[in-house]
C-alpha cells in the first residue's frame, strides 16, 4: 500500500533467517540448501533455518529432533555467535548512516525512526529500499522492511513478505491494511486469549476493531483497552535510541543428563570462563550472579547473589555459582540444562574492576592475568587457552 506518510515514519528491519544467512555468506556452497542451525541433534532447538528448510516443515523453537526428522537431508550446524554479532553490527552500523533514532530488538531486527531524515535522503520509503540495498551488497546477506506511521504496524509489515521484502503502509490505509489479518498478529494476543477472543466471534483485527471496547476490558482488562488502541492502528510508543543491556551469560543443553557434581562445576566452570570473556570484551562489570539449572524433568530454577563489589573475572564468577549449588538439587537430580549470567551491569573501571577471589593473589594481578588471556584468545581463538581442567584429552 502507498500513499503519503504521517508525520511520523517508522521502518521495522528484520534480517532473514539471519543466523542461517550468515552460514550461507560464510560458505557459499550452502546457497539454495535447507540450512539449519541450532544446538545439540538430541536435546537442542533450532535457532534458525533457512527458507529453503522451512519448506520441510522446519522453524525456530522447534526442537532438533524434530527438525531432523522433518528434514532428515539437512545441513545442521551448531550455533557460532561471535560471528553472528560481528555480522550484526556491521548491518547495524549501515541502519545509523540513515538516522541516529534506532531502536534495536534483537541481534537481527530493529526498529528505525526516520521522520527527521527525508531531507537528506528522500521519502520513508526510498530509506527503506537505499537500506536494503545497502546491507545487500555491502554485507551480502537480505533485510526485510515495513515502513509505517507506527511501530506496531511497520512490525507486521515486515513480516509480510519475507525474504527480501518491503511493504509500506500510509496512515490514510491503516484500517484497510490491518483489517483482514488474523487476530494472533497483534501484540499481547497469545495462545490463550486467541482462544478467549474466538469464544467471542473475534478472529481478525478487523473483528476486534469492531467489537464494543467496554466488552473488551470486562472481559481482558487494561490488555482488552490496549488490543482496541492497536487494532484501530493507534500506536504511540517512540523508537527507544538505547536499551540498556540487563545482564550477559551463556547456558548449555546437554546431550546426556548430568548428576556428577564434578561434572557440573567443569561445565559451570566453562560457561563463567565465556561470561567473563564477554564482559572484559564489552567492557562491562557486574555484581549479581545467577545460576541457571534445569533438571531432566524440565523443571527450572535460578539462584542468584548479588555481592558488593563487581567482577569481570571468571574464576571468580565460577566460585560464586559454586556456593549456589548448595541452594539446588544438583547432584541428587538428574541436569539437562546449566547456564550463568551476570547483572547489575556497569561500565568497567579500573579501580573496581575486581576483587579479591583467592588469598595470596592481588587485583592488579589477577588483571593483568585477565588482560594476557584475552591476548592469548584474540590471537589463537577462544580454544587457545583454557584452565586446564577444561582441556579436552
Amino acid at each position: 500500500m502507498k500513499g503519503p506518510m504521517s508525520s511520523k515514519a517508522i521502518i521495522h528491519l528484520d534480517m532473514d533467517a539471519f543466523y542461517a544467512a550468515v552460514e550461507v555468506l560464510d560458505n557459499p556452497s550452502l546457497k539454495g540448501k535447507p540450512v539449519i542451525v541450532g544446538g545439540p541433534h538430541k536435546r537442542g532447538v533450532v535457532s534458525s533455518a533457512s527458507y529453503e528448510a522451512r519448506e520441510f516443515g522446519v522453524h525456530s523453537a522447534q526442537p532438533m529432533a524434530t527438525a531432523i526428522r522433518l528434514c532428515p537431508k539437512g545441513i545442521f550446524l551448531p550455533v557460532r555467535m561471535s560471528r553472528y554479532r560481528e555480522v550484526s553490527d556491521r548491518v547495524f552500523e549501515i541502519f545509523c548512516r540513515f538516522t541516529p533514532v534506532v531502536e534495536p530488538l534483537s541481534i537481527d531486527e530493529a526498529f528505525l525512526d526516520v521522520t527527521g531524515s527525508a531531507a537528506l535522503f528522500g521519502p520513508p520509503e526510498e530509506i527503506a529500499k537505499m537500506i536494503k540495498r545497502a546491507v545487500c551488497e555491502e554485507i551480502g546477506i537480505t533485510v526485510s522492511a515495513g515502513v509505517a506511521p507506527s511501530k506496531f504496524v511497520a512490525k507486521i509489515a515486515s513480516d509480510l513478505q519475507k525474504p527480501d521484502g518491503l511493504t509500506i503502509v500510509a496512515e490514510e490505509g491503516l484500517k484497510v491494511f490491518l483489517e483482514p489479518l488474523p487476530i494472533e498478529k497483534l501484540w499481547g494476543v497469545g495462545k490463550v486469549t486467541q482462544k478467549a477472543l474466538a469464544l467471542l466471534g473475534v478472529q481478525t483485527i478487523g473483528d476486534l476493531s469492531r467489537f464494543p471496547v467496554k466488552v473488551l476490558e470486562n472481559n481482558f482488562g487494561k490488555l482488552g483497552t490496549h488490543l482496541h488502541l492497536l487494532s484501530q492502528g493507534i500506536d504511540d510508543r517512540e523508537v527507544e535510541v538505547s536499551h540498556e543491556v540487563k545482564s550477559i551469560g551463556h547456558e548449555e543443553t546437554f546431550v546426556h543428563d548430568i548428576i556428577d557434581i564434578a561434572a557440573v562445576k567443569k561445565e559451570l566452570l566453562s560457561l563463567a570462563t565465556r561470561v567473563s570473556r564477554r564482559l572484559r570484551s564489552e567492557g562491562i562489570t557486574g555484581r549479581t550472579v545467577t545460576l541457571k539449572v534445569k533438571y531432566s524433568d524440565f523443571v527450572q530454577v535460578t539462584r542468584s547473589d548479588t555481592f558488593p563489589e563487581t567482577t569481570v573475572d571468571g574464576w571468580e564468577i565460577f566460585q560464586r555459582c559454586c556456593g549456589l549449588l548448595d541452594k539446588t538439587e544438583v547432584s541428587k537430580k538428574p541436569v539437562r540444562l546449566l547456564g550463568i549470567s551476570v547483572s547489575h551491569l556497569s561500565t568497567q573501571g579500573e579501580e573496581k574492576q575486581m576483587s579479591l577471589f583467592q588469598s595470596g593473589v592481588s587485583r592488579t594481578r589477577r588483571r593483568k592475568l585477565n588482560i594476557a588471556l584475552d591476548k592469548i584468545s584474540e590471537k589463537y581463538g577462544k580454544e587457545g587457552i583454557l584452565p586446564g581442567t577444561l582441556f579436552k584429552k
